[in-house]
């Protein structure tokens, strides 16, 4: 895939923050856009402002975070006639905060949107992907791919099978004509740290990269042909800590400053 122009892009999580940003980059870019989140209405107005682009654009209501919804929206774009020449599985959360402040079910849901849903997917779409001889797949990890993050852990471990799942995948396919990439944002500015802090009650400090910021790097990356890209000035330094020190002290490097930024 050397262009997003007139392919057709799956989005999941689109109607806010980085898979808002990604659709409507991709759309600028050219790119057909098939999208999905749970609200139906902030989901048509994004399309309809994406459509004023040139480009189409279609909605799937539905919650990626329920058992059965990846075969749900598979089912239901292919009966609509749609392929899918670029699937990026964005949507996710987090949970900031000691591992038993949060329920079982909470982790469950997360579990399910941020691992159990993209496997599915990428399951579901890689052989449309393989018939046709080429698409590519963009995942969304995180910084805390790289190293296991205290007061984050299930959201960090989740992503950190993310970044292994997709590079796995990147050398099985790459010969088939499928490309599979993923992106590692830092802080960025959306609402994810609302949700993740629901129980923090500290000031975060400032917003973070723009969403739009790294829509940009990372579909002009999997253009490149990397196989990830962590955005965000200076994050890079997730990828560097545990090759330079012992496992124990990145723990405890990451440990302690996550501590001292929730309050704890």
């Amino acid at each position: 895939m050397q262009s997003y122009k007139n392919k057709t892009a799956l989005v999941t999580g689109a109607s806010s923050g980085i898979g808002l940003a990604i659709a409507n980059s991709l759309a600028r870019r050219g790119a057909h856009l098939i999208l999905t989140a749970r609200s139906t209405d902030m989901l048509n107005k994004i399309a309809t402002t994406i459509k004023k682009k040139g480009v189409k654009a279609d909605v799937f209501t539905c919650d990626l975070s329920q058992t059965g919804a990846a075969q749900y929206l598979y089912e239901a774009i292919m009966h609509a006639g749609l392929e899918v020449d670029l699937l990026v599985n964005n949507a996710g959360y987090g949970r900031w905060g000691n591992f038993t402040e949060f329920d079982r079910k909470d982790y469950d849901q997360m579990i399910r949107l941020n691992i159990t849903t993209p496997t599915e997917l990428c399951h579901l779409f890689i052989p449309e992907m393989i018939s046709r001889g080429s698409g590519g797949i963009i995942n969304i990890g995180s910084i805390t791919s790289f190293v296991p993050t205290p007061y984050a852990a299930v959201y960090a471990a989740s992503k950190a099978y993310i970044l292994h799942f997709s590079d796995a995948l990147r050398y099985e396919y790459s010969d088939q004509g499928v490309r599979i990439m993923t992106i590692c944002p830092g802080f960025t500015d959306t609402n994810f740290r609302t949700v993740a802090a629901v129980n923090i009650n500290v000031d975060l400090g400032g917003a973070g990269t723009p969403a739009e910021e790294v829509a940009e790097q990372g579909l002009d990356a999997f253009l490149n042909g990397k196989v990830y890209v962590v955005t965000g000035k200076g994050n890079n330094i997730f990828t560097i800590l545990p090759r330079l020190l012992t496992r124990k002290r990145v723990l405890n490097l990451i440990g302690n400053n996550f501590r001292k930024q929730l309050g704890r």
